[in-house]
């Protein structure tokens, strides 16, 4: 029976990601939020700004010619397990490279929220409505990556970080704590951390937090239901 090797990972290789596709998701989403701005107009509450931010991704991978990852529509979750026609929740954005094609429940996924200096409701919901459903499993069971968009419409971005990584230690303990991550031109700030999503499960997530301040005049700060 062939065993693991050191550089192969535990688990289903299809949930798993080398450190240049984490790269790329960073550098894609980066790109496609900055191409997005300029379509992005006043008061733009978060799924038309979602939707829009996600066509911008696709234009952009079809820009630089990568073939080897396909950006697919907002991705219903539900139990495989039972005939519920319940749906659990809906993903906001998911990639799926080549290694995952083929496999339904292999794929990268994405979740957006507004966030916003001195905002509470906002960056609470960015933890509660976001990084809760990949820590409980509800999105990304087994996966061993997860990436968090937040939509900043209020700076400075530090109060915003610092608000959201308390909340994250006082949910989820101090080895949850936001670290700062690979930082990227176009981004106002990336932080990774790490989360116990089942006692023998792990998964990272990337937080990349983007300027989108052409949302903000008239925005809803109130949650508005998104999945």
């Amino acid at each position: 029976m062939a065993l693991l090797g050191p550089d192969q990972p535990y688990g289903n290789p299809a949930f798993s990601l080398k450190s240049d596709q984490v790269d790329t998701v960073l550098d894609l989403v980066c790109r496609g939020v900055d191409e997005a701005r300029q379509h992005v107009t006043p008061g733009m509450l978060e799924v038309p700004a979602t939707i829009v931010v996600r066509k911008a991704i696709r234009r952009v991978k079809r820009t630089l010619g990568l073939t080897n990852l396909q950006v697919r529509g907002e991705h219903e979750v539900d139990n495989m397990a039972t005939n519920d026609p319940a749906i659990l929740g809906r993903i906001d954005i998911t990639l799926q490279f080549l290694h995952q094609f083929g496999d339904e429940d292999a794929f990268v996924a994405i979740e957006c929220k507004r966030v916003a200096a001195a905002n509470h409701s906002l960056n609470a919901s960015y933890v509660t409505q976001g990084v809760d459903r990949f820590a409980s499993g509800k999105y990304a069971a087994g996966h061993h990556w997860g990436f968090m968009l937040g939509f900043v419409l209020a700076l400075p971005v530090d109060t915003i970080t610092t608000a959201i990584d308390q909340r994250i230690q006082k949910a989820y303990g101090t080895g949850a704590a936001l670290a700062p991550g690979a930082s990227h031109p176009m981004a106002l700030a990336v932080f990774e951390n790490a989360l116990a999503q089942a006692s023998d499960h792990t998964i990272r997530l990337r937080h990349i937090f983007v300027d989108m301040l052409a949302a903000a005049p008239n925005a809803i700060y109130p949650n508005e239901g998104e999945g």
